[in-house]
């Protein structure tokens, strides 16, 4: 799964005790990591060529910088969440696509293990996508995890596109443009994706979700 950037730890003052937490990362976090790499350089690159775009000219419609489109699509760093989405709206493509899942198959499975979490920038929120590539071009699903007291901000989607959230634990903040609601455990919600919207985990354990999102055609 892609690796955040980690900051360098700060000295502790006498007298207090640190609170800072140490993961160990799961097996098979740098081999998926790598993996995902290789799979968004590949995407990008053909994505890029079938409609002769440059990097500044995706650059120009996705926001991200060309220095970091080179570093993906040269598979150089591992893209978060939020990268990959805006790039993905910049490319006018679903974001599945841009993570080299897609093929057409009469019946395909998505074992757990080949699906590969994306992480936040701040590695609080994990998204891993649940539907097999070349299922539909026109929905995803997705689970989404909220480590406790975690704010995941997102950028509108493309024109049109709208999603359904349902919560399977937890309790979670939706804001959907200038509205908010409060959701527990069982709970689901539509809206429009289009606007800028934000996940809050408002529970003291990590609220995990369904997050299925319709592109419109």
């Amino acid at each position: 799964m892609p690796q955040t950037a980690r900051k360098a730890s700060q000295p502790t003052p006498k007298g207090t005790k640190s609170t800072r937490v140490r993961t160990k990362a799961a097996p098979g976090d740098e081999v998926g990591a790598a993996e995902l790499a290789r799979r968004v350089a590949e995407a990008l690159r053909g994505f890029r060529r079938d409609r002769h775009l440059s990097l500044d000219d995706l650059s120009a419609r996705s926001g991200v910088s060309r220095a970091a489109l080179s570093q993906i699509e040269g598979g150089r760093t591992n893209p978060t969440l939020a990268v990959l989405w805006k790039i993905a709206v910049g490319l006018e493509v679903p974001f599945h696509d841009l993570l080299g899942t897609s093929a057409e198959q009469s019946v395909r499975v998505l074992r757990a293990g080949d699906a590969i979490p994306l992480r936040s920038s701040d590695g609080r929120t994990e998204s891993r996508l649940l539907s097999p590539g070349g299922s539909s071009s026109d929905t995803e699903v997705y689970e989404l995890r909220l480590v406790p007291k975690a704010v995941h901000k997102s950028d509108p989607h493309a024109q049109g596109t709208r999603e359904t959230l349902v919560v399977l634990t937890g309790a979670l903040r939706l804001g959907a443009g200038p509205q908010t609601h409060e959701l527990a455990a069982g709970d689901s919600v539509y809206f429009r994706a289009d606007v800028p919207h934000y996940y809050e985990n408002r529970s003291t354990r990590e609220t995990r979700c369904i997050n299925v999102i319709h592109y419109a055609r």
